[in-house]
C-alpha cells in the first residue's frame, strides 16, 4: 500500500473530527514551507501572506525555509506530512510541475501527494537582449539566429530551471539554433549578458528592468500569452511570430494530501482574501508579480496539466538538474 494511499485514507477517516473542529481551526501555530532559501520571490511573497493570516487568525504562521534539491526537500516534507492543516507550502512551476522529469529520483508525486489550495502568483518572463546584439524585435532576432545558426548564445539562471526551459522552448518553437549557457543564478546570467559575454536571455521583471531603464539591456517581449501590466507596451512572444509560446512561472500554496476540504476552503478564502488587498497588490506588482487567486480544484487542474507539458520540454531540451 503506497504512502500517498494511506494518506488518502487518513484524510477520508479524519475528515469528519477535523471538520467538527474546522470552525475552531487553528489552535497552534502552523508551519509554512518556502523550499528555498530566505530573500527570493517564493520567501518574500510567503511572508507578507504569512503575516497577514496569521494576523487574521490569531495564530502565528512560522515561515520555514527548507531550501535544496530546486525545492525538492521542501516539497517532501510536506507530501509527508500529517494532513491536519498545520504544514502547508508555496510550491511553484519548479518543484510541481518540471522537477519530476528533471531530477532521477523524486520522493513524492506532485498530483497525488497534495492538496492544492490556490494559485497566489505569476512571475512573468521578459526577453532581454545585448543591445549590441543588431535586432530590436523577437521577429529580427529570429531572423538572425536563422541567418547565423549557433551564433547565438542564450543565459540561464541555470540547467533545468524556468529561465533555460523557456530559452529551450523558444529553440524548438521557432525552429533556430541557439546555445545554451547556464550561470549558478539569476544574477550572474545578468552581469554575463551585460558584459556582452551571452547575447540573450529571459528574465524576471524585477531584475531585467532597472538595466533596461538604463540602456545596459534592451527588452523585446514578454514570455506570457498576455501582455504584462508591468510593461504593457512590450509585445508576447507568441505575438511576435512564435503562436503558442507561453511560459508563466506560477506560484500556490499546497498541503498534504488528504487535508480535509474544509479547511482547504478555509485556507482558500483567507488566502484570497489577502492577496486581494490593494497594498499587497501595489507591492508586488512593483516587483514583476501578478498575484492571482484561484478555486482549489483550477489549481488542481493547472498542475495536472502541467506536469506533462514541462515533460516534453524537458525530454526535447535535454536537461538535467545541475
Amino acid at each position: 500500500m503506497t504512502h500517498g494511499y494511506l494518506k488518502i485514507m487518513c484524510g477520508a477517516l479524519c475528515a469528519t473530527g477535523i471538520g467538527a473542529y474546522a470552525a475552531d481551526y487553528p489552535t497552534k501555530p502552523i508551519h509554512y514551507i518556502v523550499p528555498f532559501a530566505p530573500g527570493g520571490p517564493t520567501d518574500i511573497m510567503s511572508r507578507a501572506i504569512a503575516e497577514k493570516i496569521g494576523a487574521a487568525w490569531g495564530q502565528q504562521v512560522v515561515v520555514d525555509n527548507r531550501g535544496g534539491a530546486g525545492g525538492n526537500i521542501g516539497a517532501e516534507v510536506v507530501a509527508k506530512s500529517a494532513p491536519d492543516g498545520y504544514t502547508v507550502m508555496i510550491g511553484h512551476v519548479g518543484t510541481h510541475a518540471i522537477n519530476v522529469s528533471l531530477y532521477p529520483k523524486v520522493n513524492f508525486d506532485p498530483v497525488s501527494d497534495f492538496a492544492p489550495i490556490s494559485l497566489i502568483a505569476t512571475l512573468p518572463f521578459v526577453l532581454i537582449v545585448n543591445p549590441g546584439v543588431p535586432a530590436k524585435s523577437v521577429q529580427e532576432l529570429l531572423a538572425l539566429a536563422r541567418a547565423k545558426p549557433g551564433a547565438l548564445n542564450f543565459a540561464s539562471a541555470g540547467s533545468g530551471g524556468p529561465t533555460h526551459l523557456a530559452g529551450e522552448l523558444l529553440k524548438s518553437s521557432a525552429h533556430i539554433d541557439i546555445v545554451h549557457v547556464p550561470y549558478k543564478g539569476n544574477a550572474a546570467a545578468l552581469t554575463e549578458l551585460v558584459g556582452g559575454q551571452v547575447q540573450m536571455m529571459f528574465s524576471n521583471f524585477l531584475t531585467a528592468m532597472p538595466h533596461v531603464r538604463t540602456g545596459r539591456l534592451r527588452a523585446l517581449a514578454v514570455s506570457t500569452a498576455k501582455r504584462s501590466r508591468q510593461a504593457l507596451e512590450l509585445p508576447t512572444v507568441a505575438e511576435s511570430g512564435v503562436p503558442g509560446y507561453d511560459v508563466r512561472p506560477w506560484y500556490g500554496i499546497l498541503g498534504p494530501a488528504g487535508m480535509p476540504a474544509t479547511l482547504v476552503a478555509k485556507w482558500n478564502r483567507e488566502v484570497t482574501r489577502v492577496i486581494a488587498l490593494p497594498e499587497m497588490n501595489d507591492r508586488f506588482v512593483n516587483q514583476g508579480i501578478d498575484l492571482e487567486a484561484s478555486t482549489p480544484e483550477a489549481f488542481a487542474s493547472l498542475i495536472k496539466a502541467e506536469v506533462p507539458r514541462w515533460r516534453k520540454i524537458v525530454r526535447d531540451s535535454g536537461a538535467r538538474a545541475d
